[in-house]
This record gives C-alpha cells, sequence and structure tokens, in this order.
C-alpha cells in the first residue's frame, strides 16, 4: 500500500491494489482543491454561460456578451470579475472596449467538451 498515507495505512483494505489505484486516481491535492474552485466557478449558471459564450466567440465585450446570453450589463461586468480574479479569463483593451477571452487553457478544454 505505497500510496495510501502513513496515517491511514494501519487499516486494513479488502483489495490493497483497489485502495492504491484509488489513492492515485486522486492524485495532487492541491490539483484537486484548484479543479474544485474552478467547478465551483462553472456551478453558477450565469458564469458557465458566459464562459461557453467566451470560449465559442473568442475576444468579446460586455455589451456583446449581455445580448448574446440575455444576462444584463451589470450581471455580466460582476460575473467577469469573479471569473477574472480567479485567472479563468482576461480582459484585453480594443481602445475604449475591453474584451474577454479564456485564459485558462484547462476551462477552455472542458468548455469545448460540453458546448
Amino acid at each position: 500500500m505505497h500510496l495510501i498515507p502513513r496515517e491511514r495505512a494501519q487499516r486494513s483494505t479488502i483489495d490493497d491494489h483497489q485502495a492504491c489505484r484509488a489513492a492515485a486516481g486522486i492524485g495532487d491535492p492541491a490539483r484537486t482543491a484548484a479543479w474544485a474552485r474552478r467547478f465551483d466557478l462553472l456551478a453558477d449558471p450565469g458564469r458557465l454561460t458566459l464562459l461557453l459564450a467566451i470560449e465559442a466567440a473568442g475576444p468579446i465585450a460586455v455589451t456583446d456578451l449581455a445580448i448574446a446570453t440575455g444576462i444584463s450589463d451589470t450581471a455580466v461586468s460582476q460575473a467577469l470579475r469573479v471569473l477574472r480574479t480567479a485567472g479563468v479569463v482576461e480582459g484585453r483593451r480594443d481602445g475604449r472596449v475591453v474584451r474577454y477571452a479564456m485564459s485558462d487553457p484547462e476551462v477552455s478544454a472542458l468548455l469545448r467538451r460540453i458546448g
């Protein structure tokens, strides 16, 4: 049971190999926590809708996102602030307009699978 943490290694298993495979499947706890935070962001239907639209359209302005999604400009801006802080999207200035694009390639890959 080489993959089981020492504090749990004393417990009896039914199948050592299955327990080790399960532990290997969990992987790095920090990576698991990072994905949990991503899924928390994706759990909100409004944010998920915005992310799907951004993934499909590429760099896009707040007003265009609001029109495409049916979400108010204010709500779009608030959601983008959360997504930007989390590092999932980034804003790029284009003159007086800020266009938003995906900045997390792992979330982008996930969105392409579900979109």
